[in-house]
């Protein structure tokens, strides 16, 4: 294919444990100088980019453009093409995010608590950067632009590995960030990208301890899956987005209907799409509820109450409570109250996003408390569930374990700390 032949490179030629071996050196050797950079220098590098990749804007558009025919040609599904495509619109937007990055207060030196011993012994605790992240991603370009500036940010090197889909963009993408940031002082070793779409060297990247610190991926689940099961580096990931929303009894009716409409149809392909509707059997608007959301162009599958509340209701599988769709396709149950809803979610959530709609606080203070997911939301949509809307600036990925960091990944989840011990000469007896 076309594709294929314009995303070769010298590099596929290269044994893949070898490559990845060479860059994570220079990574590493990379990331000592940028941790070293006062944090204002790291700033302007980082605005440096931001220009760098608005002047760019005609050559990472055209690049885009082959990856969307290609991808047209492939036969790739239409979500999968809207987080592939870039206008002008989203460009600027990354852009954007990359100059709000820099702008972001620097956690590296930051002192999370301190103490003094009885015998002396000041101790504190301080930010200092994760050291060489691996991220591996599939589709979304602007991953490319994202990840660099957090890491940059927080003083970590960027091994990326973006997915064939959007080679042409990621590489513009990465040669007009690289050069605002070598004309900031950032050695280009910092960011690399990956100069191969050999499977192989995500292998590579997933075996790299000592020379990786962290993988963080970015795409389907078949990925997210094999990066858990085969990496013998720490990796933060979620792995399914199944977001729930509960429309309680107490639910306002033109709130439910347009927050529904907003959490599923906004944007379908993206990890905080609403993927579930629970309805109160209380709720006194179910069926004009099920409606709207039909009549928008979302295909509803639902348990019996579902079904005799509309007769365009398909009749969900047991399958369908635990899928993913990432498309105009939503399950929908009846629930009796709020602790059938709550059983509902410990069963089916992916720990990723769930809300409740209610005008009754304490359902849900109970609701924010019991749902044990890394984002749990009181009437507003799961879409809010980015980076950048929690004023984040952007984010490295949503995590839903519950070490390390949780829910979206910025700056601070990109640090770990060290213990600083100040004496005036003490010995332990």
């Amino acid at each position: 294919m076309k594709a294929t032949s314009l995303s070769a490179s010298p590099a596929d030629s290269v044994d893949p444990q070898t490559l990845v071996t060479g860059l994570a050196q220079a990574a590493r050797l990379a990331q000592r100088q940028l941790a070293a950079m006062p944090s204002a220098a790291r700033a302007a590098a980082l605005h440096l980019a931001a220009q760098a990749l608005r002047d760019a804007m005609p050559a990472v558009l055209e690049a885009n453009a082959q990856d969307l025919a290609a991808g047209k040609a492939n036969g790739l599904a239409p979500a999968m093409l809207d987080r592939l495509a870039l206008d002008e619109s989203r460009l600027s937007g990354i852009a954007d995010a990359v100059a709000a990055v820099a702008d972001l207060p620097d956690p590296v030196g930051e002192v999370i608590d301190s103490a003094a011993r009885p015998n002396g012994l000041q101790l504190s605790r301080v930010r200092v950067p994760i050291g060489t992240i691996g991220i591996v991603y599939e589709s979304r370009p602007n991953v490319t632009a994202d990840a660099a500036a957090l890491c940059v940010r927080a003083g970590n090197a960027a091994l990326l590995r973006g997915g064939s889909e959007a080679v042409h963009s990621n590489r513009a993408i990465h040669a007009a960030l690289v050069a605002g940031l070598v004309e900031g002082g950032v050695p280009a070793e910092a960011v690399q990208l990956i100069p191969t779409q050999d499977r192989a060297a995500v292998g590579a990247m997933l075996a790299a301890a000592g020379l990786i610190d962290m993988i963080v991926p970015r795409g389907g689940k078949s990925l997210v899956a094999r990066v858990q099961a085969d990496a013998r580096v720490p990796v933060l990931a979620h792995l399914d987005g199944i977001c729930h929303t509960y429309v309680h009894s107490a639910a306002d009716p033109d709130m439910a209907r347009s927050l529904a409409l907003n959490a599923k149809l906004r944007r379908t392909g993206i990890c905080g799409a609403m993927e579930t509707l629970l309805i109160d059997s209380a709720f006194p608007q179910s069926a004009a509820l099920v409606g709207a959301l039909i009549d928008a162009g979302c295909e509803v599958r639902g348990d019996g109450r579902t079904q005799a509340l509309d007769r365009r209701v398909i009749p969900a599988s047991a399958n369908d409570w635990d899928t993913e769709y990432l498309d105009a396709i939503l399950s929908v149950a009846v629930v009796d109250g709020l602790d059938d809803a709550l059983a509902h979610i410990a069963r089916h959530s992916s720990a990723h996003t769930d809300v409740i709609v209610t005008a009754d606080d304490a359902a849900a203070e109970r609701f924010l408390s019991e749902v044990d997911s890394a984002i749990v939301m009181h009437n507003a949509s799961s879409q809010f569930a980015d980076g950048g809307e929690f004023g984040l600036g952007a984010e490295i990925g949503i995590a839903t374990g519950r070490l390390h960091a949780r829910g979206p990944v910025a700056l601070e989840g990109l640090t770990t700390y060290k213990w600083q011990v100040r004496g005036q000469g003490q010995a332990r007896p």
